[in-house]
């Protein structure tokens, strides 16, 4: 049973909404799931975990959030070799299947530290996660518990 730590920032609910159906999901594949906004993860517990799914909301000019989450990420980014990572996260600043520069620049940043990206790209939503999207975010998260 993988051990997976959900590590999140959300300015807004929508990315935690993501957050915890990824969780559902995940528990549901038969991992073991905690979850745990960016401000409340202990990084020295970050060995004990197997996998990692990160979330943050598009910010600015699709960049990830810079005072809470950006500052968090660069302190783990070089512990991220040969661990496996799904990432995730809502956007608003584009219409609707227009975002997701922020996530493919993030996706390569992961890349390049040496991390297992799940499924090679991250899971996204627009504004408020749909009943949709968070049927997608369930299945992700499940998908990644294998």
């Amino acid at each position: 049973m993988a051990k997976v730590a959900v590590i999140f920032w959300s300015g807004t609910g929508h990315t935690e909404t993501m957050a915890r159906c990824i969780v559902e999901g995940l528990n549901v594949g038969g991992a073991k799931a905690d979850l745990f906004s960016v401000m409340d993860f202990d990084v020295g517990t970050f060995d004990s975990y197997d996998r990692f799914a990160f979330g943050c909301s598009a910010a600015g000019s699709e960049e990830l959030e810079s005072s809470e989450f950006e500052p968090f990420f660069t302190s783990i980014e070089g512990r991220l070799s040969g661990k496996k990572v799904a990432l995730f996260g809502s956007y608003e600043w584009a219409g609707e299947g227009e975002g997701g520069e922020w996530m493919v620049n993030w996706v390569e940043r992961c890349k390049a530290a040496g991390a297992d990206v799940f499924e090679g790209k991250g899971e996204i939503a627009y504004d408020d996660p749909s009943e949709e999207a968070q049927a997608s975010c369930k299945a992700f998260g499940e998908r990644f518990a294998r």
